[in-house]
């Protein structure tokens, strides 16, 4: 029998993409990890540098648990990873990875069912990804986080063009031990999906979405004529027109909701606006490993405040950031549930005024965990003094994704 090799990951490997990866079971029925990595050997040959490092591989022995398929794979890209032509075998860069997640999925709660925006959102920031689909709604998900039924979670906060989701705001007001650890900007790719009809012309009636989706789409469905109907999801919908076989009516919906179910793409990209992009945060427990890491260069910080003398002293607030050059990125506010209104007494007897009490987020271009200067430490100090509560959201890293 042959002598195969796997190649174990070591500090700097970089990691093929999920398909390379793979989870066997063992006769026993337990998991073995069959890791396979392609290290800094394939970037190396570029620059002509020594590509291989005894001490960073072990030799692995051919047994009857490893698949075959997947270890003639890795021989052949290890072959031709040293033959020159490295630049279309390069791995792309792992997005989160860490050692929490070295050759393990992690494990992402979404809000949804399969072929949502937010499980797009899963897979494109994690490389290797379980995503989990919580049908109960946001809160399911953050559940199931705490629980340590997952490791991560993505949660929705804006859209470029309808604006702020503010009750995922509240939400987080409502799970203060779950942090901010990464962002992630989702460029919106609405398709037109159908069941596939083989040979046949397709006459579609009417198409189904949620409300966002048809608003987006508005001009396109006009040409197209069809009778438009709004529903509560429309990865919900993309299943239920499959399972059903209704080849007269289209759904608005992404692309992976089209392979989740096997529709067809008739159309892409017929938003009306091409800019349409979702701001999703990852959120994850302090009490996991790796959980305040950063996966990309450049932090930002998110605070959660509430000032003793209400909006009057926000004006202070902001100035605490802008004396010491800390870029304020974005503000926004929900009201205070606990204490939603504010008496305040009018001079001089004047009559009384009532005012609502506001919870304000603010982003910082600046980060909390590398704070080599002191000056967000000592802001968020001041702060604290002209308020109820401060409570630091997260420090992280964004991710742009390129559609």
């Amino acid at each position: 029998m042959a002598l195969r090799c796997a190649f174990l990951p070591t500090r700097g490997t970089q990691l093929l993409s999920a398909r390379d990866y793979g989870f066997v079971a063992s006769r026993s029925g337990t998991c073995k990890r069959t890791t396979i990595a392609v290290t800094n050997a394939l970037r190396a040959t570029r620059k002509k540098k020594p590509v291989f490092d005894p001490l960073k591989f072990r030799r692995v022995e051919r047994s009857g648990d490893l698949d075959t398929a997947l270890l003639d794979r890795l021989e052949r890209i290890y072959k031709e990873g040293f033959s020159g032509n490295n630049d279309a075998l390069l791995p792309m860069e792992p997005l989160w990875t860490g050692p929490l997640f070295e050759g393990v999925p992690v494990r992402v709660a979404y809000q949804g069912v399969r072929g949502s925006y937010c499980q797009e959102a899963a897979v494109r920031a994690f490389q290797r990804c379980d995503a989990l689909p919580c049908e109960g709604g946001m809160e399911s998900a953050f559940e199931a986080l705490e629980s340590d039924a997952a490791d991560r979670a993505v949660l929705p906060v804006e859209n470029s063009l309808d604006g702020v989701i503010e009750r995922n705001y509240d939400l987080m007001l409502r799970h203060p031990d779950l942090r901010v650890v990464g962002e992630l900007l989702l460029p919106i790719n609405h398709c037109l999906l159908a069941v596939k009809e083989a040979g046949k012309r397709r006459e579609l009636k009417r198409v189904i979405s949620h409300p966002q989706a048809l608003a987006h789409c508005e001009r396109r469905l006009v040409a197209l004529g069809l009778e438009v109907e709004a529903v509560d999801n429309a990865a919900s919908a993309a299943r239920f027109v499959a399972e059903n076989r209704i080849d007269d009516t289209a759904v608005i919906g992404s692309k992976i909701a089209g392979r989740e179910y096997g529709l067809e793409v008739v159309e892409e990209e017929i938003q009306d606006d091409s800019s349409n992009t979702t701001r999703f945060l990852i959120l994850s427990k302090p009490s996991n490993k790796n959980s305040n890491s950063s996966a990309f260069p450049g932090s930002k910080t998110t605070v959660a405040f509430s000032l003793k003398q209400g909006t009057a002293d926000l004006f202070k607030a902001l100035s605490i950031f802008a004396v010491r050059d800390i870029k304020v990125t974005k503000i926004e506010s929900r009201p205070l549930r606990e204490k939603p209104l504010r008496l305040v007494k009018g001079q001089d007897g004047g009559s009384s005024r009532c005012y609502f009490e506001y919870v304000f987020f603010v982003d910082l271009e600046a980060p909390v965990l590398d704070d080599q200067t002191g000056s967000v430490e000592r802001a968020l100090d001041q702060l604290m003094q002209i308020s109820s509560f401060v409570r630091v959201v997260g420090s992280y890293s964004t991710l742009s994704i390129v559609s």
